[in-house]
């Protein structure tokens, strides 16, 4: 779960900030973001998170540590468990009590943006282009549907044939949206992987080759691909940077007592 979990922390903070409002159902005054077009069928890890909140909670006595802050800690201990490195949580963010559809809709970064776009979102966040390239390194993990890279493996020019084809194999021109395929050659480690494969013009994702695209971030993309010691580093800086995007502390928010509804 590892990827999945890297990637709640992620699509948490980029709407309203790190709150938790991921995490939260549907309710007369709100649509979860989990229908938003970058969560739609594709997000997951809830259960993982309620078991997680569920023990913490246990030990702690009450519930004492946000459901924010779940993700934050859950999402460096996934890198770490697959081989990534490690770096200090802030802790201390409070969960929203609302979430929005239509905000996650307009700001999470979608796979068919190309270099200017993806610069834009990030910048959007306070994020700047060596914490884009970082933090999509998260790539190194996991998997995508073909629904999401159907265009690039058919109608591309920068992607390398052979690696067309073989993705071709598991994702025909239609049908078969829900097949798998991942996003490096070893999608449950994390590794350098990702970037190697942008060198070589196989990037799964459009937004993953517009990296390395004859723009402004190939030089970053070709370092991290020859020198692990760089991205380890940028990527847990960059995740700090991202974890402490708009917090809720103090007096905002609260702590919920069950991650998928407020208080």
């Amino acid at each position: 779960m590892g990827a999945s979990l890297l990637r709640l922390h992620f699509h948490d903070c980029f709407v309203n900030g790190c709150d938790g409002s991921l995490l939260l159902d549907s309710t007369p005054a709100f649509e979860t973001e989990k229908n938003a077009r970058g969560n739609l069928n594709s997000v997951r890890g809830f259960e993982v998170v309620d078991q997680i909140k569920a023990e913490v909670d246990r030990v702690c006595g009450r519930p004492t540590v946000s459901c924010a802050d779940i993700l934050a800690v859950a999402a460096r201990d996934s890198v770490v468990a697959l081989g990534g490195p490690t770096w200090k949580v802030r802790l201390g963010r409070r969960d929203s009590t609302t979430a929005s559809r239509a905000l996650a809709d307009s700001v999470l970064p979608s796979a068919s943006m190309e270099l200017p776009a993806l610069i834009d979102n990030f910048k959007k966040q306070g994020l700047n282009q060596r914490d884009l390239v970082a933090l999509s390194g998260g790539h190194t993990l996991g998997v995508s549907r073909c629904l999401i890279f159907r265009n690039r493996i058919y109608n591309a020019t920068n992607i390398d044939p052979t690696f067309a084809k073989e993705r071709r194999a598991t994702c025909p021109r239609t049908g078969g949206n829900a097949n798998l395929a991942p996003f490096d050659p070893t999608p449950g480690k994390f590794d350098t992987a990702y970037f190697k494969n942008l060198v070589k013009q196989r990037g799964l994702l459009t937004s993953d080759q517009a990296l390395f695209n004859g723009g402004s971030t190939d030089k970053l993309v070709k370092t991290y691909s020859s020198n692990p010691d760089a991205f380890w580093h940028d990527f847990a800086k960059s995740m700090i940077k991202m974890g402490n995007i708009k917090p809720s502390t103090g007096k905002q928010g609260q702590i919920r007592v069950n991650c998928r509804k407020a208080n």
